[in-house]
């Protein structure tokens, strides 16, 4: 994906890879591999999408807009050179200035888990509880291998302030999971409002054994026309032996 960028002047800013590639230019030029191994071992791939082969439309993107330059060509014998890329003044400000509005500015990230809870009534309850187990489970997972990764960092002597992105996914992640509990809870001992009706939708009817559906809309019945009398064409002549006009013939349109 190309990095299309809006900042100060309106322009778009939709690919968090541009700013993590501004980042590592701005502690010294690099090549576009060595750009992609050094977010690879800072781990950045589990905060921001990593794409090598995108990379290069993202560092094009941010070259026409003035952000990086070209600052050397680099050949190892046979191989194909490497293009070494530095920020620019107006890449610093962009840098700066992106950064401080991600941190600041609150926008919509509409996540998944939202819009399936913003639909979870579409499942039978008890579906549902089976569903967020399941979900308890895969979260209890998440933490603990977030929680190994921090120990991990820190036991190598990385400092906190390097991890604080995997700090705050642990933060989320126990928040999560402690709803996500606290609903099963509240649908399997029917406290939660609306969880009656909820059940209801999906109780068989007395009578048939079919599940309730909601009341079709009225249909209001059509108006009455009046009858019409059938249209006699004079210059047609009226069938032998039977009164009334002869419907006048079909031609076929010739070809």
């Amino acid at each position: 994906m190309e990095y299309s960028l809006w900042s100060m002047s309106g322009r778009q800013r939709s690919n968090p890879l541009a700013l993590a590639v501004l980042a590592v230019l701005h502690e010294q030029p690099r090549h576009p591999y060595d750009i992609s191994a050094t977010l690879r071992e800072r781990q950045k791939h589990e905060s921001i999408r990593l794409n090598y082969g995108s990379l290069y439309n993202v560092i094009g993107g941010l070259q026409r807009a003035g952000f990086v330059h070209v600052v050397d060509r680099q050949r190892d014998g046979n191989r194909p050179a490497r293009t070494v890329y530095g920020i620019t003044e107006a890449g610093e400000y962009e840098l700066t200035d992106w950064l401080s509005d991600l941190v600041s500015t609150l926008a919509p990230e509409f996540p998944a888990f939202d819009a399936a809870l913003s639909l979870l009534p579409c499942l039978p309850p008890d579906a549902a509880i089976v569903q967020l187990r399941r979900r308890l489970e895969a979260l209890a997972a998440e933490q603990d291998r977030v929680a190994t990764g921090i120990a991990q960092a820190r036991a190598h002597g990385v400092a906190r302030l390097f991890v604080l992105e995997a700090e705050h996914a642990r933060v989320r992640l126990r928040a999560e999971f402690e709803f996500t509990e606290l609903l099963v809870e509240l649908i399997e001992d029917g406290s939660l409002e609306g969880v009656d009706e909820w059940r209801a939708w999906y109780q068989p009817d007395a009578t048939d054994g079919a599940q309730p559906t909601p009341p079709a809309a009225p249909v209001e019945p059509a108006e009455p026309t009046e009858p019409t009398e059938p249209t006699i064409d004079p210059a047609e002549p009226s069938a032998p032996g039977r009164g009334g006009a002869r419907p006048a013939s079909k031609r076929r349109p010739r070809r």
